[in-house]
């Protein structure tokens, strides 16, 4: 018997080593982003038929943008020279995203535009999420899901990856989609199926 299991230990050990190296990465891809910040900063999306004027900075045309659209009024002659062809755009919803719960926590606003041309985007601004394994931005029905259930019985539709857990981005919204049937913005954990934050939209 000693004999045997002096003779198997090399083979034993191999075994362990090629059941212990996929196990260590799979706790590493699930627990390694719970401890660690992706931040991204992405600019507010121009409408496909903007035309900035040469005199005029990409700062300064979105901070025209936004500041048009907060004020819901139309621009006046001044702003419609200096801006050219671009579109105002126009926000639709906006949420703010609070914690799913007491670990999985989340700040920031979400807001749904209109940049014209039939084009929508969802962009998050302020935004910090609890990071976890395969984040997915959900636009889901029910107007403040709770839980994976209210998400998913309810129903809902995906808008991509989640591109980091810190800071302002945008996620395109198809023209096929109707937002009015949609009543919140949920931070959707893939692999465990777990809310980990979620707007409600008004």
């Amino acid at each position: 018997m000693l004999t045997y299991l002096r003779t198997h230990k090399p083979l034993a050990a191999v075994i362990a080593i090629a059941i212990a190296v996929p196990l260590l990465v799979l706790g590493w891809w699930l627990g390694s982003p719970l401890f660690i910040n992706q931040a991204v900063d992405e600019q507010f999306p121009l409408a496909a038929n903007a035309v900035v004027p040469e005199s005029m900075s990409m700062a300064d045309a979105e901070a025209t943008m936004v500041a048009a659209a907060e004020v819901e009024e139309v621009m006046n002659d001044l702003m419609v020279e200096a801006m050219g062809t671009l579109l105002a755009p126009e926000a639709l919803k906006v949420g703010h995203f609070r914690d799913a719960d007491s670990f999985h926590t989340g700040s920031g606003t979400a807001t749904i535009w209109d940049l014209g041309n039939d084009e929508r985007t969802l962009r998050f601004e302020d935004f910090r999420v609890r990071n976890g394994p395969d984040l997915r931005v959900l636009l889901a029905t029910h107007p403040d899901p709770m839980g994976r259930s209210d998400v998913q019985d309810d129903g809902f539709v995906e808008l991509g990856t989640l591109k980091g857990n810190v800071g302002n981005q945008n996620y395109d919204i198809p023209p096929d989609i109707n937002i009015d049937d949609y009543g919140s913005v949920v931070i959707f954990c893939w692999p465990f199926r777990v809310v980990f934050s979620v707007a409600p939209l008004n």
